[in-house]
């Protein structure tokens, strides 16, 4: 695992918005140096957890740019540059590049529901179209259609198509896709619920929501596990549970951005059709106990 770029703990950032509904450029930039403070691998601008849905495309390429920008080279930028649309993605991809990314992170199209092969069709022309390294994200439950196994491997022959993003939940799929696309192909949960467990299916880290509030607990999960200490990464995974299951109990990112602005860093501001965590509600009180149980100032 040490030799690959995609390894590790990438958070999947949230966008920090102000009271207007627009993006708080001081409080993204501020997530970034606290991520990397708290020795994150990478950073994952623009995904789900970063409400890309509802950016405007002109909305989403800064949100690229300030986070490249404010990481300064010092880990990997994987940008969210996903659509249901080939040609948009594309489009984001190139836009992408100018930015300076390292990679970008590209979803299986939602609501079209595609056959397999049009999968296969719709990266592989972003992959040929634009030379950077693409990461796939195929999460079943928000976009209806599952990737299978097989159509990864497919993909994985492609040289620009290094790594998925599996946030099926599902070890079997992790093992499949480990045996069939090999050590060299990136293996990136999506699912902090079952991160250790994937991590002993043979996974090579995680695109995190919990990492955002908690970076370095994160770090020291996987830090544990990579340095063969099994105890202490058990401890470390039964740890964050508890911070996980209130970030999910909501769509995401309601509860994560409520967290965030508990820390410090930007409002509660999601875009509509979702709306706002409650502060006086009993889900705030449980996320301020949990983050001062975990250390974290509230």
């Amino acid at each position: 695992m040490a030799d690959k770029l995609f390894r590790g703990v990438f958070t999947a950032l949230v966008t920090p918005m102000d009271e207007e509904g627009r993006v708080d450029d001081d409080a993204l930039t501020r997530l970034v140096e606290a991520q990397i403070s708290g020795g994150v691998h990478g950073l994952v601008p623009c995904g789900t957890t970063g409400e890309a849905a509802t950016l405007s495309q002109a909305e989403h390429v800064h949100v690229v740019e300030v986070v490249t920008r404010a990481a300064k080279g010092r880990v990997p930028v994987l940008a969210g540059a996903g659509s249901n649309s080939t040609r948009k993605a594309i489009e984001l991809a190139r836009a992408c590049k100018e930015l300076g990314v390292d990679a970008t992170l590209q979803v299986v199209p939602y609501y079209n529901k595609p056959p397999q092969d049009g999968l296969i069709r719709h990266f592989e022309a972003i992959a040929d179209a634009v030379a950077l390294p693409i990461i796939l994200y195929n999460v079943p439950g928000r976009t209806v259609t599952n990737m299978v196994p097989e159509t990864v491997a497919r993909l994985a022959r492609h040289e620009n198509i290094v790594g998925i993003k599996d946030a099926t939940g599902d070890l079997h799929v992790a093992a499949q896709l480990r045996e069939q696309c090999g050590e060299a192909f990136a293996l990136m949960s999506g699912d902090d619920f079952t991160l250790l467990p994937f991590l002993a299916t043979g996974g090579d880290g995680v695109i995190s929501v919990v990492s955002n509030p908690a970076p370095a607990l994160l770090v020291s999960l996987y830090d544990a596990f990579v340095a063969g200490r099994l105890d202490e990464a058990r401890a470390i995974h039964f740890r964050q549970l508890a911070l996980t299951r209130l970030l999910f109990r909501d769509p995401n990112p309601i509860a994560v951005k409520a967290a965030m602005h508990m820390l410090g860093i930007g409002g509660t501001a999601v875009r509509s059709p979702l709306r706002e965590l409650d502060l006086d509600g009993p889900l705030a009180a449980s996320l301020r106990a949990c983050l001062r149980d975990l250390g974290l100032p509230s």
